[in-house]
């Protein structure tokens, strides 16, 4: 059995490197680099504690049967439309779809659903929807639409017909 590597601190290592030479060689843009870092890092800190309070919840209330069966591998074309559903239905930053979808690929989701999902939340948004339709008109709106629906649909099928490695979780 080999041991999986953790790379991140070797990765925040080299980023703070990285804004170190660049603070020597450009001070402003050094300044302007590391305050940004820091907006991300508190907005991240203010959003994962809720979100990881709400997986939890997730991971005690919610069966895996009722996931298997909405959203797993025999789900067929229900399993997309639920997993477009709760895509666009979600609400915050895409950074919180990872452990979201880490969850649901746990309690049995297939790879296809959980694709979909996330295409799904980085793509289409209910408020999104509503401001295309005010601002670009409706025609606009139900095209892009048209055009992203089946395209999360290849991308989908696509990622599970190249099997993505994912050997490495584990279905509770």
């Amino acid at each position: 059995m080999t041991k999986k590597r953790n790379l991140m601190p070797g990765v925040l290592l080299g980023l703070a490197i990285g804004t170190f030479i660049l603070f020597v060689l450009d001070r402003g843009k050094g300044v302007s680099a590391a305050l940004t870092a820091k907006r991300y890092l508190v907005e991240m800190l203010s959003i994962l504690p809720p979100i990881l309070v709400l997986l939890g919840l997730f991971e005690s209330w919610v069966p895996k049967t009722w996931v298997e069966k909405a959203m797993g591998p025999g789900s067929g074309t229900k399993g997309a439309v639920v997993s477009v559903l709760v895509g666009t239905a979600a609400m915050g930053p895409l950074y919180v779809a990872f452990p979201v979808g880490l969850a649901l690929l746990k309690k049995g989701a297939s790879v296809f659903n959980l694709c979909v999902f996330l295409c799904a939340w980085a793509s289409i948004k209910i408020p999104m929807i509503l401001f295309e339709v005010k601002f670009l008109g409706a025609e606009f709106a139900i095209l892009r639409l048209a055009l992203t629906i089946p395209s999360i649909i290849i991308i989908s099928g696509l990622l599970k017909t190249f099997r993505m490695n994912i050997s490495g979780i584990q279905r509770s």
